[in-house]
């Protein structure tokens, strides 16, 4: 993805939902308990971090048991101290005080409790991209000094290939039908990555840094889970019992789930959608145009997926009278640019979400010649009486339209294709008429029903026909 680039849409919930489960997530939770139980008597050292003796507090405090709990227990103050909720008076003297952040996760707005939780996140996620400690305390004791090379360690190179990986698992959370309810598995995502597009059968040397990418994965995503950014199901430990071996291959979807499953959160997706943001891409949310206008709605959605498509279109009409909401979509509609067959699309779109009140609208443009024929399949549809029958030039046109369309939305798809074959088969002579069609888009409509056909006579006749229409226009 470019700079540049426009994502699909993301489905995001209320900011105040997103702000509850930001104040669960355990580490923002774990931060907020510390800040508040953090008094005149708390002494931090010259890094900001707890002094040692004043650990064992902290981990009492949060209710931390076990080897880990020092380790949770300075995590959390960290975290504190990063987001603002704990702010350090003297640093000579190591005293501290609550931070203004503070007030904010009780008396602030959604806003500004999402607001210190996506700090929180990219102190979480500057953690991810480092690597196992222990093997930073042995390189130490060896040599005195943190050999980044010698640990394969490019903090850099770290850090991209995590940002890639949440990139991917965003592409594909707002690309789902649903979010949030497919899970992607560990090995697929690492692959995305790491697997050129152009290579059909993944090399030995290819599949081994898969391999040990998804045991990276798996530490980081295990430090993720509790910043609220996704839900995770790690990696079975029984795969790793012998470090010297590679884990097999999966060999069906229940062992796939063995390999590690991971999927965004509701309050990810939001916050890998702000990050994507303030990295300079167009990262648009359902109910960025309900808005504006149905010029903006039916350009904004024009490659947005289905569902999203769907769901900004419920939301534009929810904020408008019905008939009003019609004659404003028929407007936009027209158009002889290369973009207005599709823009029809989504209006025919719209409009079926438009209850009986918008047949005004649809009569009132039953003679105009870029709209009257799907005027005519919306009243048609929707049971209407009286509805005049197409002139042919009319239903040409249409179906001209739909299919340049088509090809806009989808390019050289199955359904495509399907559509292709039917209207060649229901039309013996349709060739003979369309090519004089003075739709601007039918010399090109007519070279694709070349491409796609199967039947080479039929592409042939098609192919023909294209060159008719190109003639015709003078190109």
């Amino acid at each position: 993805m470019s700079d540049s680039s426009t994502l699909p849409p993301a489905r995001l919930r209320p900011e105040a939902e997103l702000a509850r489960d930001a104040l669960a997530a355990p580490v923002l939770a774990r931060a907020a308990r510390l800040a508040r139980w953090a008094g005149p008597e708390t002494r931090v050292d010259a890094g900001g971090g707890l002094v040692e003796e004043q650990v064992p507090g902290a981990a009492e405090v949060l209710g931390l048991t076990g080897d880990d709990a020092a380790a949770y227990a300075s995590e959390a103050w960290r975290i504190a101290v990063d987001t603002g909720l704990v702010e350090i008076l003297d640093e000579e003297a190591g005293t501290v005080e609550a931070g203004e952040e503070l007030a904010l996760l009780t008396g602030g707005s959604p806003e500004d409790v999402l607001g210190v939780w996506l700090t929180a996140l990219e102190t979480v996620l500057a953690d991810a991209s480092v690597p196992d400690l222990d093997e930073v305390v042995d390189a130490l004791a060896e040599g005195g000094e943190v050999d980044l090379s010698r640990l394969g360690w490019d903090p850099e190179a770290e850090a991209e290939f995590l940002d890639g990986v949440l990139g991917n698992l965003y592409l594909l959370t707002v690309g789902a039908e649903a979010p949030g309810d497919s899970p992607v598995p560990l090995p697929a995502l690492a692959a995305s990555v790491l697997v050129p597009g152009d290579m059909d059968e993944p090399s030995n040397d290819v599949l081994e840094r898969v391999s040990d990418a998804m045991m990276r994965l798996d530490d980081q995503f295990r430090l993720l889970e509790p910043a609220g950014l996704v839900a995770y199901q790690p990696v079975d430990e029984a795969l790793m019992a012998d470090a010297d071996e590679e884990p097999a291959p999966p060999v069906d979807d229940t062992d796939v789930a063995r390999y590690g499953m991971v999927r965004l959160t509701p309050l990810g997706l939001y916050g890998l959608r702000a990050r994507l943001l303030e990295a300079g891409y167009d990262a648009p949310a359902v109910g960025d145009l309900a808005d504006k206008g149905a010029d903006a709605l039916l350009d904004g959605t024009a490659a947005y997926p289905p569902p999203a498509a769907h769901a900004e279109t419920e939301q534009w009409l929810g904020r408008r009278d019905p008939l009003a909401a019609a004659r404003e979509l028929l407007a936009a509609a027209r158009g002889t640019d290369p973009g207005a067959p599709l823009r029809r699309l989504r209006c025919q779109q719209a409009l079926s979400l438009v209850g009986a009140e918008a047949e005004p609208a649809l009569r009132e443009v039953l003679d105009d010649a870029e709209l009257g024929g799907l005027a005519r399949v919306w009243l048609t549809e929707h049971g209407a009486g009286d509805v005049p029958a197409p002139p042919e030039e009319m239903v040409f046109w249409l179906t001209i339209d739909t299919v340049a369309a088509q090809l806009a939305a989808e390019g050289n798809s199955e359904e495509l294709r399907e559509l292709v074959q039917g209207l060649a088969r229901q039309h013996g002579g349709f060739f003979d008429t369309a090519w004089r069609v003075g739709h601007p888009a039918t010399a090109d409509v007519l070279e694709a029903m070349g491409r796609l056909h199967p039947d080479k006579k039929v592409a042939k006749e098609a192919r023909k026909a294209a060159f008719k229409a190109r003639s015709q226009q003078g190109g």
